[in-house]
């Protein structure tokens, strides 16, 4: 049966004022807070410290709870050791492990000690998230006011928050206004007009438009003034009286070449220049993001290199009165979160079908309707999950990402972590979402051994830009998410 310890949580859109007490001690005087927002404090004292929380009835009052329990221990209880006769005992779920995100924390102080990160939050919102992450004094980059406001949730003090969004609703500036954010980004005179008059007192930085075609995710497209734009930019905002404190850049998403990084910087320190040259005293400098997670391996640039860059980069062009902070998404959370799918249905597909038919055909291809064939006759299968495109798999279409299935369990095997046995034949397969459309298609030429239905497949980094984006198309429900610290 499964613990009730490890009992799932839906990914929940409640909000809590959950770090203040952990962050008020940097800022001054501590809130007051109130009994959800004390309890709060006290729930992430138990995750930050290393107890298995113990829920009290104030404790009731949060959205989640924790375990310290391994991974591997967590998704055997839900996929071996589970009631046959929970209606949920099937879902789709997440395993996701806040301690990772401490080892992230810890590995960012250690090779880029002099930037701050400020956490993007649109790249994973989920509450237990910002929850550690608040916890742990990260800053926050924020797109809108739905952001903005999560991250004051978490107690966070206004300065560890930068509204990073070139182009922004007028309200959404108000708001910010009101809450007390003030640093915020620009990248043309309309914006500068406009912040003039919603938030007068904003603390300005000019995102400039730098080389980010070594990405795969190519933001300047939408982005970034020019350096020819400039002067231009700058002059506007004194002859306006706006205070514009910094320059901002990023490099974009999938970054294959760490130089990029260092090349933006050596830009941004231009961008210094013309900024004195116009009366400006640039005090910050925003890196960005484009940060790869933790095992990355394969999908572009490493971490460690780019720091390896970055690092010594920014100390040869800015001196320690410069402020340097960072916008990491995918680097806290992508490793964080490892995604169990259950295969719900499956197809056959003849050899010979397979043979005649063209790629594009070869997914729909007529299914065995006589005896199922043996493994001699090398069919090909199509496994139906019970997750997909509408649901976390969004990250393909949205964010390339690239991902291998896994297998969990088999014929009531656990083999998270295992090789499968030796016997085990490979064949060719697709693998496909739940939902009635035909573009629900994972992917169509993944290797497995022969799967049965009701035999479970993983996914690992599956943190970045999966459930924020996820619908319910089809009334097909968001995948339940399981915490644990095993930094606890």
């Amino acid at each position: 049966m499964k613990e009730a310890v490890a009992a799932p949580f839906i990914h929940d859109t409640t909000t809590t004022a959950a770090a203040a007490a952990a962050t008020a001690g940097a800022y001054g005087s501590p809130p007051v807070l109130s009994q959800k927002q004390q309890s709060a404090a006290n729930f992430l004292g138990k995750l930050n410290y290393g107890a298995v929380p113990v829920l009290t009835a104030a404790d009731q009052l949060l959205p989640t709870s924790v375990c310290t329990r391994s991974i591997a221990s967590i998704l055997e209880s839900r996929v071996i050791d589970y009631d046959a006769m929970d209606p949920e005992a099937e879902d789709a779920f997440y395993v996701a492990d806040m301690g990772e995100i401490v080892r992230q924390q810890a590995r960012w102080h250690k090779l880029l000690p002099r930037v701050e990160p400020f956490y993007a939050v649109k790249c994973n919102p989920n509450n237990m998230v910002l929850k550690t992450l608040a916890s742990i004094g990260t800053g926050f980059d924020c797109a809108s006011k739905g952001e903005i406001q999560m991250a004051l949730d978490q107690g966070v003090d206004p300065a560890k928050i930068i509204y990073a969004n070139p182009c922004k609703q007028i309200s959404h500036i108000r708001f910010a206004a009101a809450a007390g954010v003030r640093m915020m980004t620009f990248d043309n005179a309309d914006e500068l007009r406009k912040v003039k008059g919603a938030h007068p007192n904003a603390q300005m930085v000019l995102r400039i438009l730098t080389d980010d075609s070594r990405s795969i995710c190519k933001l300047g497209t939408k982005f970034g003034a020019s350096m020819s734009a400039v002067p231009y930019l700058l002059r506007t905002a004194r002859e306006s009286d706006i205070d514009v404190i910094g320059i901002s850049f990023h490099v974009g998403s999938g970054c294959f070449d760490a130089n990029a990084f260092g090349e933006a910087v050596i830009l941004a320190r231009k961008a210094f220049d013309e900024g004195a040259a116009h009366g400006f005293n640039f005090r910050l400098l925003d890196v960005g993001g484009g940060f790869p997670g933790n095992n990355a391996a394969g999908t572009g640039v490493g971490f460690q290199e780019i720091a390896a860059i970055l690092g010594p980069t920014i100390d040869r062009f800015f001196g320690p009165e410069v402020r340097v902070i960072a916008e990491p998404g995918r680097y806290y959370v992508s490793s964080a979160f490892t995604l169990a799918v259950n295969v719900i249905a499956r197809r056959v597909v003849p050899r010979d079908a397979v043979k005649t038919m063209t790629p594009a055909t070869t997914a729909s291809a007529t299914t065995v309707s006589g005896p199922a064939p043996t493994r001699d006759d090398h069919p090909s299968y199509m496994y139906y999950v019970n997750d997909g495109m509408y649901g976390s798999f969004n990250c393909i279409t949205f964010d390339h990402a690239v991902v291998t299935p896994q297998v969990l369990a088999r014929s009531g095997q656990f083999l998270y972590g295992q090789s499968t046995l030796s016997q085990d034949v490979d064949f060719p397969c697709s693998v496909w979402g739940p939902t009635c459309d035909s573009i629900d298609c994972i992917g169509k030429n993944f290797s497995l051994p022969e799967m049965q239905i009701g035999d479970w497949l993983h996914f690992d980094n599956m943190g970045a830009y999966t459930m924020c984006a996820a619908s319910q198309f089809n009334g097909f429900k968001k995948s339940a998410i399981i915490y644990t610290n095993t930094e606890a």
